[in-house]
């Protein structure tokens, strides 16, 4: 993928996450209006995920087969007409239902991968990914500051802004960027085989790529339990106002984008990818099990900025590893597959952490810790399967 290609994809990847970023920060207070409460807002936020998890990998899979740019200018598509239907609902059924649509089209990251994947090497696909991971993170992280100065002129506001750059994002995708699924790849999908849900099982089983979608399912889960913890930790321990606690956790996601920027040169001074995610997952479960331990702010943000810094790595070098690993006419779907568990990771983390808060709050930092040390334990395998 030339610059000028690589350019459209990030830009269209950065207004993709800020509309989501936009977005789910007002969520709850928005279907407030409509009944949600702090139960259903988790059947909500579930409802996308699991959307998500069975549609991801068939429309990685029709990417192989049909190209990646046409799924992703529907997957687009998609997420515009789910913020028009937020902004113009009358009831929670029109929320779940807008929430459902974004989820079964919200194929647009594992597409987005697998353009990634067809149009680089080994050498410089780590690099490459790690410029997109920065790009989704950088929506992620101003989403909800526009997000909430639009919310000023109108409820409704943020969600017309969000489906307008969604839009903007597909048109982008229709007009200006390349097929990267060229004609000599689709003539070998003629043999393939038409996808399956069990691929979500069978694609476990593959030695490397099951190993290394298995450990981001861990990771993901650790994250969103982190963030549960944040949340309640910032606020009845610290007792930090909106303001400081939207102040940490910029300064969080930050760090992350920051690390995933200087991938480039990890990969130069180590050059397996398995072991730059050994020694990055150690330093997040060092900083994790510190954190479980804090009670200031001070050792709170060091915790936070350590973990932070090294859980940036995690998705260059995951997504680098399975694209090594892949064969040309299943790149879409195999991301699809990845992306469907970390959909669950990020459902399931909220969920456990919600149990384990019950307890104590330095619980859930510990649990997060312990996928992580699961987690941990996987990479040794990886990096003897990725040898071999």
């Amino acid at each position: 993928m030339k610059n000028k290609e690589l350019s459209v994809l990030v830009f269209i990847c950065i207004i993709n996450s800020l509309g989501f970023g936009i977005i789910v920060p007002l969520l709850y207070s928005y279907g407030k209006r409509f009944g949600i409460n702090h139960e259903t807002i988790g059947l909500l936020t579930a409802a996308f995920s699991i959307a998500q998890f069975f549609a991801t990998p068939v429309l990685g899979s029709m990417s192989d087969k049909f190209g990646r740019k046409p799924l992703l200018a529907i997957s687009l598509f998609g997420t515009c007409l789910s913020f028009l239907m937020f902004a113009f609902a009358q009831g929670a059924i029109m929320l779940f239902a807008a929430r459902i649509l974004d989820g079964l089209t919200g194929g647009n990251v594992s597409v987005a991968q697998a353009m990634i994947s067809d149009t680089s090497t080994s050498k410089d696909r780590a690099k490459k990914f790690g410029i997109l991971s920065s790009a989704f993170g950088f929506g992620f992280v101003i989403g909800p500051a526009v997000g909430g100065l639009l919310s000023k002129f109108g409820p409704q506001v943020p969600f017309y802004f969000a489906a307008g750059i969604a839009l903007m994002g597909a048109l982008c995708s229709v007009f200006f960027l390349k097929e990267t699924n060229d004609k000599k790849k689709k003539a070998t999908l003629k043999g393939a085989s038409k996808f399956s849900f069990m691929s979500l099982i069978n694609t476990l089983k593959m030695p490397v790529i099951g190993t290394a979608i298995f450990i981001g399912f861990l990771l993901t889960m650790a994250q969103f339990t982190l963030i549960i913890g944040f949340q309640t930790f910032s606020v009845d321990t610290l007792k930090l106002n909106p303001t400081n606690v939207g102040l940490l956790y910029t300064g969080f996601a930050v760090t992350g984008i920051i690390m995933q920027l200087c991938v480039p040169y990890f990969t130069k001074i180590i050059s397996s990818k398995a072991m730059i995610l050994l020694l990055s997952t150690a330093a997040c479960l060092g900083a994790m099990f510190y954190t479980g331990f804090t009670g200031t702010i001070i050792t709170f943000a060091i915790g936070l900025i350590i973990y932070g810094l090294f859980n940036g790595l995690r998705n260059p070098m995951l997504n680098a590893i399975i694209a090594d690993n892949n064969t040309s006419n299943r790149q879409g779907e195999v991301m699809g597959v990845n992306q469907s568990y970390a959909s669950i990771g990020q459902t399931l983390g909220p969920i456990t952490a919600g149990f384990m808060a019950i307890y104590s709050i330095h619980f859930v930092f510990f649990l997060s810790a312990f996928y992580i040390l699961i987690a941990f334990l996987l990479t040794f395998r990886l990096t003897s399967k990725y040898k071999s």
